[in-house]
C-alpha cells in the first residue's frame, strides 16, 4: 500500500511539471558516477515521457566531472544542460560564468529544504546557482559484531576512545580503524573530521590564510597517524568491504557508500574537550550550464528533481534527500533508520571552503598528508611544506 502511495505521488508530481516540448528536444546531463547518478537516473524515464523529450547523460569521476564542466563552459553553446556539482566548486563556477543564475530564472527554495544544505549553492547576494540534491555528509561506519565483541556494543563517544579501542583490536590481529587511500580529495577529506575535532582547519575564516602548519593541525596529524598504526589504509570500495565483512572495525564514510551500520561522527577528542562540528558536508548539487541551449527544459527538470515526492521516491534507490519531509518520513525511516543520523549531520555540518582554489589546494596538500602517514616525511615537514605549497595558491 505504501509503495502504491509513493508511486501515485510521483505520478502527481510529474503532472505538475509536464509540458509539451518540441519533438526531438534533448536534454544532456553530466553526473558524478556512483549512487549519486544512479538515483537521479531512476527518475529520468518518467520525466521524458511526461515532457515529450529525451535525456542523455554521462557519468564521470570526481576529477573528470570538474574538468569536463570547466572545459565545456568556454563554448558558445554547451554540450551539457544540467550539471551535477560538488559544493566546493560554487565560487569557481559562479564567478567564471559557468553556471546559470537560477534566481534570475525564477527558482526559489522552499522551507522544507534543510537550510544548512543550501548555503553552498548561494552567492553573497543570495542568488541561487546550485540546488542540494544528494545529502552527502560524513558519517562514522562501524562493524557491529566487532563493536559488540570488543566494547560491549558501544561505539566510543570520543576520538580518544576510538583510538584506544582500535589499538586494543590491532593487538588482537584486527584492523581497528581504516584511513582512506588516495592523495587529494580522498585522503584530505578523510582527515578533515579529525583536524576539525582538534580545533584546526585548512583556511582561516575569511579564506585569506592557510592554516595547515599549526599546533592544532600537528596534534591532529599525529593522532591520525596513530589511527593508521592501529588499522590500515584502503581505497573506498575496500574500506567499506572491510568494515562490512569484519576484517576492520571503524572508518569515516558517506551515506551512499553502503555501510551496514553507521552513526554520527564524534565531535570531541576527549570527554572534556570542546565540541566541534566534525561532520563534513559533501553534498552533491544540481545546476544549469549558463551556455545551455535548453534552459526552459533544464529548469523544469531541476524543479522536478527537487520536488518533495520525487525526492522521497529516491530513498528506496539509495537517495539521501536534503528535504526534511523526505528524510524523516515514516516510510524512509522504516527502510533506512540511519537517515535520522544523516538528518542531524546535515543540520549541523561544516562546509569545506567554497573558494575557487580549493580543488587545487587539496590536490596540493594530499601528497604531503600521504607522505606523513606513510612515514616518508615527518609531520613537521609535511605540514610546513604543505602550508608553503598551498600558500602559493592564494589569490
Amino acid at each position: 500500500m505504501k509503495k502504491f502511495v509513493v508511486v501515485l505521488s510521483l505520478l502527481l508530481a510529474l503532472c505538475m511539471f509536464s509540458a509539451v516540448f518540441a519533438d526531438g528536444e534533448t536534454l544532456t546531463l553530466i553526473l558524478r558516477a556512483g549512487t549519486y547518478a544512479e538515483v537521479l537516473k531512476e527518475a529520468i524515464p518518467a520525466f521524458e515521457e511526461a515532457n515529450n523529450c529525451k535525456i542523455e547523460f554521462s557519468e564521470e569521476t570526481f576529477d573528470d566531472l570538474h574538468t569536463k564542466i570547466a572545459l565545456d563552459a568556454v563554448n558558445a553553446e554547451g554540450a551539457y544542460d544540467v550539471l551535477m556539482l560538488d559544493g566546493t566548486w560554487m565560487t569557481e563556477f559562479s564567478e567564471n560564468g559557468v553556471l546559470a543564475n537560477l534566481s534570475d530564472l525564477g527558482y526559489t527554495f522552499d522551507d522544507d529544504i534543510i537550510p544548512a544544505t543550501t548555503a553552498a549553492g548561494v552567492d553573497a547576494d543570495g542568488n541561487i546557482y546550485m540546488l542540494p540534491y544528494y545529502g552527502n555528509v560524513t558519517i562514522f561506519m562501524y562493524n557491529k559484531d566487532l563493536i559488540d565483541k570488543y566494547n560491549d556494543g558501544v561505539v566510543p563517544e570520543t576520538w580518544n576512545g576510538i583510538l584506544e579501542l582500535s589499538q586494543k583490536m590491532k593487538a588482537d590481529g584486527v584492523d581497528g580503524y581504516i584511513l582512506r587511500q588516495g592523495e587529494g580529495d580522498p585522503n584530505v577529506t578523510d582527515f578533515l573530521p579529525v583536524l576539525k575535532a582538534f580545533g584546526g582547519w585548512v583556511l582561516n575564516e575569511d579564506f585569506t590564510e592557510v592554516t595547515l602548519n599549526t599546533p592544532e593541525a600537528k596534534a591532529a596529524l599525529e593522532f591520525y597517524i596513530d589511527l593508521y598504526k592501529a588499522g590500515n589504509l584502503l581505497d573506498k570500495d575496500n574500506m567499506v568491504a572491510a568494515v562490512n565483512n569484519g576484517s576492520a572495525a571503524m572508518a569515516v564514510g558517506w551515506p551512499g557508500w553502503g555501510a551496514d551500520h553507521y552513526t554520527s561522527i564524534r565531535t570531541k577528542v576527549a570527554d572534556d574537550s570542546e565540541e566541534q562540528y566534525t561532520s563534513i558536508y559533501g553534498c552533491w548539487f544540481l545546476g544549469m550550464a549558463e551556455n545551455s541551449a535548453h534552459k526552459d527544459l533544464a529548469l523544469k527538470f531541476l524543479e522536478y528533481a527537487m520536488d518533495p515526492e520525487v525526492q522521497l521516491a529516491t530513498v528506496a534507490d539509495g537517495g539521501v534527500p536534503c528535504r526534511e519531509s523526505s528524510l524523516l518520513a515514516e516510510s524512509s525511516l522504516e527502510l533506512k533508520p540511519n537517515l535520522a543520523v544523516v538528518y542531524s549531520a546535515l543540520s549541523t555540518g561544516t562546509y569545506r571552503p567554497a573558494v575557487s582554489f580549493y580543488t587545487d589546494m587539496v590536490n596540493t596538500f594530499g601528497p604531503y598528508l600521504g607522505a606523513a602517514v606513510a612515514g616518508t616525511m615527518s609531520v613537521d615537514d609535511a605540514l610546513a611544506q604543505g602550508q608553503a605549497a598551498c600558500e602559493a595558491l592564494l589569490p
